[in-house]
């Protein structure tokens, strides 16, 4: 395990250089990973350990549209894919990658296939985390991991494709076998991690919560919506209110923050945008941190956890899901978007 320093305060970090795709490998070359989910992390997961020479198998329901789909991405039954039950029994390693509530549902079937020695492996702290609420607290005598890739499973999937990783971060809740570390450390080896920072179970819901919840997704939509709205009260044409506010930054901007730093990006503007911005981000920050800190509050009281179990319990709930979602796309700001992305050269 490598120690990095992060301004002052060191890490533990796992790199493929310390941690190469061969040794994790030997470390798991009599286990079989049953992958439990084909939804949002387990196709990318699930294929890219297939890819890298892993032995692993994917349990999903029978006559559901994601057995189709893992039959569409090259699984097969009876051979490499198989019902949930008997994934649970033929796997030494169990990647629980259904969504919080289907685990909340299934667990007490994944549970009585969790014999000695097993590895109950989350990608989420949520279950655990939330035990009270979600019932899942796993057997004594089993090995509890988790590695969190920070990106969507198709973010991974691709980049994987690319010869690139995507970061995850590594938690050990239980060492029941003495073989924990060296089990996650191979396993996020073999999803295609770029490398691997340790936490928490409990640290990576909070910090999972609070950024799907905040800038990863609800703050960007929130500030998106605010200045989309602004320009357009204003008079600015549908068009201009879209490329100032969400295809320049996402199409020009964000990959230079990406390749080395909001610093260099501001660097590469002109100097009115950059006065501007130093002028106006500390505002920003004053106006949106008391959010963060109310939404930090409700994540680590337990308060969003039982607010999504609810929603998700109801019979309703995916009915009312994609109501929400189709209003926002039918938003004057996305109808623009999706015209101004039909636009763009590689698509024309």
């Amino acid at each position: 395990m490598a120690k990095m320093k992060f301004g002052e305060v060191e890490e533990s970090l796992v790199t493929r250089e310390e941690f190469p795709l061969s040794k994790a490998k030997e470390v798991l070359k009599n286990e079989v990973i049953a992958v439990i989910g084909y939804g949002v992390q387990g196709p990318g997961q699930a294929l890219n350990l297939k890819d890298n020479g892993f032995n692993v198998i994917v349990g999903q329901r029978k006559d559901s549209k994601t057995w189709d789909k893992a039959v569409t991405d090259g699984w097969i039954p009876g051979k490499d894919l198989f019902g949930i039950e008997e994934a649970c029994e033929r796997g030494t390693i169990i990647q629980y990658l259904l969504s919080d509530a289907g685990q909340i549902t299934l667990w007490p079937t994944v549970k009585s296939h969790l014999t000695t020695g097993k590895a109950l492996y989350f990608s989420h702290g949520f279950g655990v985390t939330y035990s009270e609420q979600t019932g899942i607290v796993p057997p004594a005598d089993v090995d509890v991991i988790l590695i969190a890739p920070k990106g969507s499973g198709t973010s991974l999937r691709r980049m994987f494709l690319e010869g690139r990783g995507l970061n995850a971060s590594y938690a050990i809740s239980q060492d029941a076998t003495g073989k924990a570390l060296d089990r996650v450390s191979a396993l996020g080896i073999g999803v295609g991690a770029g490398y691997l920072f340790q936490t928490t179970f409990k640290k990576e819901v909070y910090s999972d919560l609070t950024g799907e919840r905040g800038t990863l997704m609800g703050a960007i939509q929130g500030i998106f919506a605010a200045q989309f709205e602004t320009l357009r009260e204003n008079g600015h044409s549908p068009s201009e209110a879209f490329n100032e506010t969400v295809e320049e930054l996402t199409q020009s901007l964000m990959p230079l923050v990406a390749e080395n730093g909001m610093d260099w990006m501001y660097a590469n503007c002109s100097t009115t945008a950059q006065r501007g911005a130093l002028d106006w981000w500390k505002k920003f920050r004053d106006a949106t941190k008391p959010v963060f800190s109310q939404l930090y509050k409700e994540v680590s009281s337990a308060n969003e956890a039982r607010v999504v179990i609810e929603a998700n319990s109801k019979s309703d709930y995916r009915a009312k899901l994609d109501a929400e979602l189709n209003e926002l796309q039918n938003s004057e700001m996305w109808r623009v978007g999706s015209v101004v992305r039909g636009l763009r050269p590689e698509n024309n």
